[in-house]
């Protein structure tokens, strides 16, 4: 596959996401002739901020430019500036010309960074993280540095052990990687890290999903791994070391021709706190990562591109102890491991008509090996998948239109091998079985076709959509996913109207997915709860409203409802960190979320979020494995608020730049809380967690009590040249060392607490 991979490659170019276009600009004089010119892009609503040259011949191609509106600056010696806006809202070339006119002569309307605030063609919820938000992030633990960038926006939660839940939803984000989907857990307990230093720039959606994307719509992450092509050679180096005797080490490079690019990029990181442990202890929670990543991309001709990606990442890390375990002598360790290859074609088949085809091989595994003094149960498990996704798509411009059609297929083969063996029985009910054990395997068939459409006329802007799912696993299903938006802006007012459809079709998750859904477990509980996971379906609303303000403040406020049906959560298995994909009957989640930006404000720049959410769950259990008696929940009809119905989120973050090489910032959280099921005294409580732990639990009111952190920042530029800079940066993560309970005691969630005060420095060399 990996050769068949490299001949595609060997065709033509470059990767362009499905939400990003390209702006093919030419710089002449009076008279028609060339000029090699400086030519600076910025939108402020994508957080972009290029500096770019033309080629001699005055002509420049920047790619992988998000849709929005941009402000350019052309300049050249000798000749006037030139600043125009421009409008990217197609995956088609967008020709621009700039004729440039001596200095003395030109009469030119200024354009300001801030006409580029606000997308007035945005119909549902997406927030763009550019590489400037991600070179000055907080410096993250192994494994969640993309994580803890999306967590920064409204409507995400990142729960125990760097899960994230946008609005909600378990286990229903996707990752977008260079165009490709990813639907399968991303967490650092189930995968190798996708790190946020081999990243360019993200778009954040959870709401107005185009109708490309499925199988997994609770949030979507594009996540861009390549910046504008540059001619020579490229790179940079970074280290940072923090506390629990963390170091990670990273570096990237490459080397670009005129019609060439070859990059390659690799890490390796060590942590003694990989997860969020159950104890304050912190007991036995060592983690080693690393990962390498090779890029080639060509392109033979301006209408031909084509690009091919090798990656493969390894994690390996400890199972944190409880106290009695830790007593006991427990040892368990988990692997993680993928190895992909993609690849990506590109013709511009008519001056308004693009075809497009890309494709991904990956095999992924996971291990869980236990020694013979764990406590309660010895557990052991390999798992894994391997998948061939292809995707073939034809994007054309008609007049107001701007339309897609495509088909998507993705062939995969999963493996599941699970054991345990009961250590202490006392912890179980006399007829459970002393062993269990579970050895499986099947195929994966999923195909889809879309359609979708933006229209724009005047200050209107439809986006409409149509998409078919088949589905075939364990179970077979299809579906039809209509989606729907509009948006108007009112120029005067500075203001954008927007509201959103979208039908989703969301496939179970498929870690564990087998023994979650097998008719026959042999030396299982005879109380034990086995149903099929349905595909959970449901229906999205959002209604929301966009406003610059002092042309410099933008102010997002948006209101959403979503109302699905065999509702996706997880079981976890003691603390093993094993967990299998359940499903409820139905569940309805409303919320509000605001969001404040301040790009550039003199030398500062802020953020402020806040989100309301309320999450109602309804039994019975439609679907999964519960080990224990579980039978009530068979047919109970009562609700329940969801393990990731926290109703308060704040979170805010300012910097200020001291001078153009030192700046400082702040940034801060707050959570209401998330509720609890333990279901034991007091006493019990107290005596299985401690005294500080509890303090930090409101059993009454069945609730984690509120958390709170603040965090600082201040980093230098202490070497800069035309061709070098020397970064370094030094944080401070929860500045109070205040104890922070994400989890307590949860049925499906177990027992997490937050981490402490922690200090880091990272340097970084770009060259």
């Amino acid at each position: 596959m990996i050769l068949f991979v490299f001949v595609l490659a060997s065709l033509a170019a470059q990767t362009t996401s499905s939400y990003m276009g390209e702006l093919r600009l030419t710089v002449t004089d009076d008279s028609g002739l060339p000029i090699a010119s400086r030519v600076e892009v910025v939108s402020e609503s994508n957080q972009i901020d290029y500096t770019l040259q033309t080629d001699r011949y005055g002509a420049l191609v920047a790619t992988r430019l998000p849709f929005g509106r941009y402000q350019l600056r052309v300049s050249s010696p000798g000749f006037a500036l030139h600043t125009a806006t421009v409008d990217v809202q197609s995956i088609l070339p967008t020709q621009y010309a700039v004729r440039l006119t001596l200095a003395p002569l030109q009469t030119q309307v200024t354009v300001t960074a801030g006409d580029t605030l606000l997308d007035v063609r945005q119909s549902g919820t997406a927030h763009e993280i550019g590489a400037r938000t991600l070179q000055g992030r907080m410096t993250a633990m192994p494994g969640r540095s993309l994580s803890d960038v999306v967590n920064t926006q409204p409507g995400w939660l990142l729960e125990a052990n760097g899960i994230l839940h946008p609005r909600g939803s378990e286990y229903q984000v996707q990752y977008v990687l260079d165009g490709l989907p990813m639907t399968d857990n991303r967490s650092p307990a189930f995968a190798p890290e996708l790190d946020a230093d081999d990243v360019q720039g993200m778009r954040i959606v959870t709401g107005g999903f185009p109708a490309e994307y499925g199988r997994k719509l609770g949030g979507v992450v594009e996540v861009t791994t390549a910046g504008q092509a540059r001619r020579g050679i490229h790179g940079s180096a970074t280290g940072s070391f923090a506390s629990f005797g963390t170091a990670v080490g990273s570096m990237a490079g490459e080397y670009g021709w005129p019609k060439s690019t070859l990059g390659a990029s690799g890490s390796v990181s060590h942590t003694d706190r990989y997860l969020d442990p159950p104890v304050e202890e912190n007991l036995t929670n060592s983690g080693t990562s690393s990962n390498v990543a090779l890029r080639f991309e060509h392109q033979l001709a301006d209408a031909d591109r084509a690009a091919v990606v090798l990656r493969r990442g390894r994690a390996r890390f400890d199972v944190p102890n409880e106290l009695v375990q830790e007593r006991a002598g427990q040892r368990q360790h988990r692997t993680s491991d993928e190895t992909a290859a993609q690849f990506s074609y590109q013709r511009l088949l008519s001056p308004t008509l693009l075809g497009d085809v890309r494709g991904m091989a990956r095999d992924v595994a996971s291990e869980l090996s236990s020694n013979a003094r764990s406590t309660p149960i010895l557990p052991l498990q390999d798992r894994g998948f391997r998948e061939l996704y292809l995707r073939g798509s034809v994007s054309g411009h008609a007049g107001r239109h701007e339309w897609k059609a495509g088909a998507d297929a993705d062939f995969g083969s999963i493996r599941e091998r699970f054991s345990y063996e009961v250590t202490d029985p006392s912890r179980f009910d006399p007829d459970t079985p002393r062993e269990f054990a579970f050895d499986d395997r099947t195929r994966d068939r999923e195909q889809a076709l879309f359609v979708q459409d933006q229209i724009r006329f005047g200050n209107w802007t439809v986006n409409a959509g149509l998409r078919w799912d088949r589905y075939r696993l364990l179970v077979g299903d299809t579906a039809l996913s209509p989606r729907a938006g509009v948006a108007w802006s009112w120029p005067a007012h500075d203001l954008v109207f927007r509201a959103s459809y979208d039908r989703a079709f969301q496939t179970p998750a498929i870690e564990n997915l087998l023994l979650a859904s097998a008719a026959d477990l042999r030396g299982s509980s005879g109380d034990a709860v086995r149903l099929p996971v349905m595909p959970s379906r449901g229906n999205f609303y959002e209604a929301g409203v966009s406003k610059r303000v002092a042309g410099k403040v933008r102010v997002d406020v948006t209101r959403f409802w979503r109302r699905m049906g065999n509702f996706a959560d997880d079981d976890l298995l003691l603390n093993t960190g094993v967990s299998f994909p359940i499903a409820f009957d139905k569940a309805r989640i409303t919320g509000t979320e605001v969001k404040l930006d301040l790009p550039r404000w003199h030398a500062a720049s802020a953020s402020l979020s806040y989100s309301n959410m309320r999450g109602v769950g309804f039994l019975p259990i439609t679907g999964g494995l519960l080990l224990d008696d579980s039978s009530t929940l068979l047919t109970s009809a009562d609700r329940f608020p969801i393990s990731q119905d926290q109703r308060h989120t704040v979170r805010g973050r300012v910097s200020c730049d001291l001078s153009s090489r030192v700046t400082v910032s702040a940034a801060g959280s707050y959570g209401s809380g998330l509720p609890v099921e333990f279901t034991g005294t007091p006493e019990e409580a107290l005596e299985q967690y401690g005294p500080r732990i509890l303090d930090r639990v409101d059993l009454e009111a069945g609730r984690v009590r509120p958390s709170a952190a603040l965090d600082a920042s201040a980093s230098a530029i202490v070497l800069h040249s035309d061709r070098r800079t020397l970064r370094i940066q030094a944080d401070v993560r929860n500045l109070t060392g205040r104890l922070n309970v994400i989890n307590f005691a949860g049925l499906f969630s177990g027992t997490a607490i937050g981490p402490p005060r922690s200090a880091a420095v990272r340097v970084q060399l770009s060259f």
